[in-house]
């Protein structure tokens, strides 16, 4: 089978497509067709050998859909190891199925982004009616579905973009208010009247962590969920006093899809919101899967938006 590998940890040109066996399933495994592989920036840190990565040579990559070899059923993973590849021999309890109506593609693209922004409007902050709440890189992948499940729960949305395009996509995705980086705090305070954001969703990191402090309301909820731009330096506790007795998250999906039983459960409730057309999941690009390179780069350029995927 063909799948990306990189021998050493490094930018987009350490990713290499190379024909190698077809993995055997072990005890209580099974194997899979791989038909569309989710494209993550925690993908990046694995490739540089920040946090996620194995040692090399490794197949990258965690997200995918695909189907079960020898009963035919669709099912969806992330947290899987090596899946960017055809094929992928994988924990039999880390599948959740995929139901009808729900794509192989759809699946791919939704399923690690989109409980990301399950668990985070959910849990980390549960958006309450009327809430505003700023939401960072507003037309990614986790952004799209994020404010889109904050206005389901009735709340309100400031998302920051880069972009016109970009921002055009964050209005369709619900929010109110659509703002550019410099000086969101300033404007995320004036777009609420003075009073602030009852929580900031910062999958940016370094770059903006601690300005979005100044945005929050008394006792609002900073949730670092990720650092695109870098980790922010450490925070001590006096900060939090001084922000209107703020509360700190660094959540991760492997805690809130600690078992098999939540795993399942938050999937589902994803697949729901699907299924009734209540959540639009946005496909940014296809590439294939020997363009993986490629897809790295726009991804960290942030020339895209929504979720890029790998078609084996």
């Amino acid at each position: 089978m063909r799948a990306i590998e990189y021998s050493r940890h490094g930018g987009p040109a350490v990713l290499e497509l190379r024909d190698v066996p077809d993995p055997q399933p072990g005890d209580g495994e099974v194997l899979v067709d791989v038909e569309a592989i989710g494209v993550n920036y925690r993908d990046v840190y694995e490739r540089e050998g920040r946090g996620y990565a194995l040692a090399p040579p490794a197949i990258i990559g965690v997200e995918g859909a695909g189907t079960i070899a020898a009963s035919g059923e669709r099912v969806a993973w992330t947290g899987i190891q090596g899946s960017y590849a055809e094929r992928i021999a994988a924990p039999r309890e880390l599948l959740v199925p995929v139901p009808d109506g729900v794509p192989s593609e759809i699946a791919a693209a939704a399923l690690l982004q989109g409980m990301t922004a399950h668990y985070l409007s959910h849990d980390s902050y549960p958006v309450q009616e009327a809430d505003w709440v700023l939401v960072h890189a507003g037309a990614g992948g986790v952004g799209l579905l994020l404010t889109q499940m904050a206005r389901l729960r009735g709340g309100r949305v400031i998302a920051t973009t880069s972009t016109e395009e970009k921002a055009a996509l964050a209005r369709q995705a619900g929010a109110e208010g659509v703002i550019g980086y410099e000086q969101f705090a300033r404007r995320a305070r004036e777009i609420t009247g003075g009073t602030g954001v009852a929580a900031v969703y910062d999958g940016v990191g370094k770059a903006t962590f601690l300005e979005g402090f100044e945005a929050l309301a008394p006792t609002g909820r900073m949730i670092l969920y990720g650092a695109a731009s870098g980790q922010p330096d450490p925070v001590a506790p006096a900060l939090l006093q001084s922000h209107g007795s703020a509360y700190l998250q660094r959540p991760t999906l492997a805690t809130y899809a600690r078992t098999p039983e939540l795993l399942r459960e938050r999937a589902q409730r994803l697949f729901e919101l699907i299924t009734t057309g209540q959540l639009d999941v946005r496909v940014g690009a296809r590439y294939p899967l020997a363009e993986a390179r490629k897809a790295h780069e726009d991804l960290e350029t942030r020339r895209t938006t929504g979720k890029l995927l790998l078609i084996p």
